[in-house]
């Protein structure tokens, strides 16, 4: 396209304003001034995400922080509830609490009694609630909904209340356990104030209010796998068996990990299954560490029983570092 020179000292076409070197300047300094207000927005967004933030702060600092800290400090000091009046009477000790708790019998026994429930509560869970998922996800047509909502209740139910019931159910005389297995000629024992069975008890009432929290997690778990894995399975010639062990279970090790990293924090807390039903006996053979470090808050030894919690801390990091070492190194 051929280029027209204007002649010297003709006028722009109408319409047209004649460019000048202040325009490019007049150009940039509305960007430039543009930009600051975005920066300054930015900044008031953030400036107001942080003071609608700090109400929670200051509650979590307040109510979480400080007494962690403050128990933490209380671990390595010999407070007793004696010592509130006398502030300054308190000593530091160093970890002779810790010492104390290793050479404590009782709290070897509730050291014992939670090794043995955390894991055989747990596995009996998550069989149970895995189980129970299948069913549901597969095989299970007709009020589907119903069944979920029925083995989810237990799980919100208060666990106070759940323990009255089953520490009626476990009666000896007047138990419907007993009952039923007097039905089929098994004289029960006497579950609750028996030290062989009092534990074993405590687990089957625990791995049933927790099954329906569990179940609920691997159907989302199952409801994620692809039907097409499934189907290539299935034209390869796997059987039913097949499919579940070389299918569901690898597709499923996320939900176990989670599941598993989840039930060993709340089973190793267990509190209030023994303290409503047994009290933590008979003879210390239902005592967890947690109501160990109750008793002990209770008795005034505030220092030992802080000392006892952070090892239930320290006992919950080591459980679950090893499940996420076991569980995710093939996810």
């Amino acid at each position: 396209m051929p280029v027209v020179e204007r002649p010297a000292g003709a006028q722009a076409p109408a319409g047209r304003a004649p460019r000048s070197r202040g325009t490019r300047a007049s150009a940039v300094r509305p960007g430039a001034r543009g930009g600051r207000r975005q920066v300054s927005a930015r900044t008031q967004r953030a400036v107001a995400a942080w003071l609608l933030a700090t109400p929670f702060f200051a509650l979590f600092l307040v109510f979480y922080a400080a007494p962690m800290l403050a128990s933490f400090v209380m671990g390595f000091t010999d407070l007793r509830s004696t010592d509130l009046r006398h502030p300054l009477a308190v000593n530091l000790v160093g970890i002779d609490n810790y010492r104390r708790l290793a050479s404590d019998e009782t709290f070897r026994k509730a050291v014992v009694n939670t090794v043995l429930f955390v894991p055989v509560t747990l596995a009996l869970t998550m069989v149970l609630a895995l189980a129970v998922a299948v069913a549901l996800h597969k095989g299970v047509e007709r009020f589907r909904t119903l069944f979920r909502v029925g083995y989810y209740l237990p799980y919100v139910t208060a666990i106070v209340a759940v323990s009255v019931v089953w520490r009626v159910m476990y009666q000896h005389d007047s138990g419907v356990i007993n009952r039923v297995l007097g039905f089929i000629g098994i004289d029960g024992p006497n579950w609750l104030e028996s030290t062989t069975w009092s534990l074993p008890a405590i687990v089957i009432m625990t791995a049933w209010r927790g099954m329906g929290y569990q179940m609920v997690l691997f159907l989302a778990g199952l409801q994620a796998i692809p039907e097409g894995l499934y189907e290539a399975a299935e034209v390869d010639g796997a059987s039913r068996w097949q499919r579940f062990r070389h299918v569901t279970l690898p597709m499923l090790r996320p939900t176990v990990l989670l599941g598993a990293v989840l039930g060993t924090i709340g089973l190793v807390q267990w509190f209030e299954e023994p303290f409503v039903m047994t009290r933590g006996g008979p003879l210390n053979s239902t005592l967890s560490v947690s109501m160990f470090t109750y008793n002990q808050f209770g008795f005034g030894n505030y220092s030992y029983a802080a000392a006892a919690s952070y090892t239930i801390f320290a006992a919950m990091v080591a459980l679950t570092a090893v499940q996420f070492r076991l569980l995710r190194s093939n996810t």
